[in-house]
């Protein structure tokens, strides 16, 4: 199950956000300010963030600039009423991935998520390798030194020793 952050001071708008998302089968974490936004980010590194810019204690710009300084590449939807073309500039150029301006229409905005995570889900790459060892998660084959496990199981978790 998918995970969506969700960082908005409104609260019945993070209410609403929130039921949306959770009906459509994600899991939905939720923080108020964006001292709590941008920890919870840093915690449980969602796949996805939905994004208020105007929040108290850390404003979104900085939360996006924080989260893409760490290296966290999830897709970042900033959801805010700053309409103008700077503020979308800016924030597209400091990182998010898509600008939505309030009011937006709820289908449109989980539609965009849904794209979002479907480019997420194909990028995830199926061969890992580490050190001299490989794991290919599509063949279900663990490797070492270039040798395979000699392992019938259904499952590596039972096959760990080469």
């Amino acid at each position: 199950m998918e995970t969506i952050l969700i960082i908005e001071d409104n609260p019945s708008l993070l209410m609403g956000l929130k039921d949306n998302f959770a009906a459509q089968g994600y899991c939905v974490k939720t923080a108020t300010d964006g001292e709590s936004g941008l920890e919870e980010a840093l915690r449980v590194k969602p796949d996805l963030i939905v994004l208020d810019l105007m929040l108290p204690k850390v404003n979104g710009y900085e939360i996006c600039r924080l989260l893409r300084r760490e290296k966290l590449e999830m897709p970042i939807i900033m959801l805010t009423a700053k309409a103008e073309e700077a503020d979308v500039v800016l924030g597209l150029h400091i990182g998010a991935d898509d600008y939505v301006t309030k009011p937006f229409r709820i289908k449109e905005l989980l539609a965009r998520a849904e794209a979002f995570l479907r480019r997420s889900r194909q990028s995830v790459p199926e061969v890992f390798r580490f050190g001299d060892c490989e794991l290919d998660t599509a063949a279900r084959r663990l490797a070492r030194g270039g040798r395979r496990s000699s392992c019938r199981r259904r499952s590596l978790s039972y096959c760990i020793t080469l």
